[in-house]
């Protein structure tokens, strides 16, 4: 029997333990262990800093834009054709500075925006002339004309043509504000100048 006021109920053995409590966890895994050092701070904040600076010098250093013409491999030295072509083509147009004449080019330098005009002799045949190429021929006063093909398009900046029936070839980079008047002289600059040669496709 048991005596009054005695609790029988049985008592699990874990409640009378002391539970200890999980230890901490590493409290750097969650941000809150030590600062960034300011140093380190710095150089995080002067490396994109740095980067744009490099950008900005880049850009304002670099030199302008070549016209397509200037990329055209040369077919060998400045022959005497085309010393005589480039003496002989006019010293100026409308919109443009006087002629400046420098190995196997001469340029006129633009008066207001946009490109200068270049006129290069002695290019290589454009590799795209095939015989389905649309060509232009343009005639000057009382001169049988000249067959020019666009080689390269820049949208709102010019066209490159390259004539393609005399020898040796000339390329031209016709700003977009120049108008019509002087490929036409130089067509006529050529056919008075270069000889005449035959289409050639490759």
């Amino acid at each position: 029997m048991t005596s009054a006021g005695s609790d029988d109920t049985p008592q699990n053995p874990i409640d009378n333990e002391a539970v200890d409590a999980p230890a901490p966890e590493d409290a750097s895994r969650y941000g809150s262990g030590g600062r960034l050092s300011p140093a380190l701070v710095a150089t995080l904040v002067a490396i994109p800093v740095m980067v744009i600076a490099g950008f900005i010098v880049f850009a304002a250093l670099r030199p302008d834009p070549v016209t397509p013409i200037e990329s055209y491999d040369a077919a060998g030295p400045v022959s005497e054709e085309c010393t005589r072509l480039l003496a002989e083509a006019p010293d100026t147009f409308e919109g443009f500075g006087t002629k400046e004449v420098s190995g196997d080019r001469a340029t006129w330098p633009a008066t207001g925006s946009g490109d200068d005009m270049t006129l290069r002799c002695g290019v290589t045949r454009p590799a795209e002339l095939s015989p389905t190429s649309n060509l232009q021929e343009i005639h000057a006063a009382d001169q049988a004309g000249v067959q020019w093909f666009i080689t390269d398009t820049v949208a709102g900046s010019g066209q490159a043509y390259v004539c393609v029936d005399h020898r040796p070839y000339v390329a031209m980079w016709i700003p977009a504000n120049a108008g019509n008047g002087p490929i036409t002289d130089i067509s006529g600059v050529i056919d008075r100048t270069l000889e005449r040669g035959p289409l050639d496709f490759g």
